[in-house]
This record gives structure tokens, C-alpha cells and sequence, in this order.
């Protein structure tokens, strides 16, 4: 769909409603990267320790134990957005993670919970974001929960390499999931939206348009 992967370095986004599976996408990204020998950094925003969250992910087949706090670092941003609203500040905060662990992928997941704290200067925290994170040479997936008629963040969409829509859709009365890579940049990427599902071994999509 993307030419072979995801541009390198770059920041993409992965938005959706909730349920649509951005966080299982995000993880599965960071994992694949951890069987190859790469770095990963997974920094959340909802205050969720790491036994939290392997707790409702420990069922994918992809999910090693043994891979966090060594090949994937697990940062905990509620506490720093919870206390501090100057976002050079927060940029500092991150950027002192990334000098440690010196990741070659990174997850920011939801970025958006960030844009409630930094309501002022969020357009302004992104765009350095994104050009720090690029200097540092990762591929970075910002998730990103949309509103009820949102199609997605537009705060982040035009700063961003890529843009990733997970979405639902009724089917003979049943909820299916779909993926659209609405945006790509430097590939050739493939348009409309893809029938997608989450099963034991993560995140997958369908061949052809649905």
C-alpha cells in the first residue's frame, strides 16, 4: 500500500474514533521493530502504567514481555502535561527520553491528549515536535482520537509525512473496520479505504478495495 514501509525518517498519524484499533497499530509497529534489532520508545499520555497496558495487549501474538524496559521504553507523559503547560518544556522532557534510548521508532499515543493541555501553542508544540523527531532519524506514529463527525485532527494533518484513517462502517448490519492511507509522502501509495480487522496476531488489512 506504502511501497514497501513507511518513509524514514519521518512522522506519521494514525487517527481514528476510539475501538478502531490506533494503539494496537502503534504497539504492533514498535514490536516488528523489536524483532529486527531496532530501538523502539513508546510514550503514552493517560497515565497508564506499563503493567496496564500489557495487561489488555498480552493476547497478541506479536506482544513479547521481554521486549519492554530493553528493546521498547515505555514514558509516561501524564505526570509532566499534568504540571507543566509550557511546551518547550515538554519538548525538553521528550527529547532527553529520545537522547537516552536513541530509538529508531517512536510512538506518541494519543498526541491529541496533548492539544488539550497546550491549548495556546499546540500548533506551534507539533510542528517542533515533528522536526526534532525527524532530526533525530526515527519514523514516528502520532495517534490521534477523532471527534463524532472529525475526520481527523487538523491541528497535526498538514504537518505530518503521513496520514492514517482508521474508521467503521456498517456492513448487513455489522461494524466493520477500515483502513485509508489518505496521505503519504514520497510513495506511491494506494487510495481508498481497505477492509481491515484485529485478530490474534494484530492489526492486518485486506487485499483490495472494500
Amino acid at each position: 500500500m506504502v511501497e514497501g514501509g513507511f518513509p524514514f525518517p519521518s512522522a506519521l498519524m494514525v487517527a481514528g474514533p476510539a475501538g478502531t484499533g490506533k494503539t494496537t497499530f502503534a504497539l504492533q509497529f514498535l514490536c516488528e521493530g523489536a524483532a529486527r534489532g531496532e530501538q523502539g520508545l513508546f510514550f503514552t499520555t493517560l497515565s497508564e502504567p506499563t503493567h496496564w497496558m500489557l495487561r489488555f495487549v498480552s493476547n497478541y501474538s506479536f506482544i513479547k514481555q521481554e521486549y519492554f524496559g530493553e528493546e521498547l521504553v515505555y514514558v509516561d507523559l501524564g505526570a509532566i502535561l499534568k504540571d507543566e503547560r509550557n511546551p518547550r518544556k515538554v519538548l525538553e522532557f521528550m527529547e532527553e527520553r529520545i537522547v537516552e534510548t536513541m530509538p529508531q521508532r517512536i510512538v506518541i499515543d494519543p498526541v491529541t491528549v496533548i492539544g488539550n493541555r497546550l491549548t495556546h501553542d499546540y500548533r506551534l508544540f507539533l510542528y517542533d515536535l515533528t522536526v526534532r523527531l525527524k532530526n533525530w532519524q526515527a519514523t514516528t506514529i502520532l495517534t490521534g482520537e477523532t471527534l463524532p463527525n472529525q475526520v481527523y485532527p487538523i491541528e497535526i494533518s498538514y504537518i505530518v509525512d503521513g496520514v492514517i484513517l482508521l474508521s467503521y462502517g456498517i456492513v448487513n448490519d455489522a461494524r466493520m473496520k477500515y483502513l485509508e492511507v489518505l496521505k503519504m509522502r514520497g510513495t506511491n501509495h494506494s487510495t481508498g479505504k481497505h477492509l481491515a480487522g484485529i485478530t490474534e496476531s494484530g492489526f492486518n488489512v485486506q487485499a483490495g478495495l472494500r
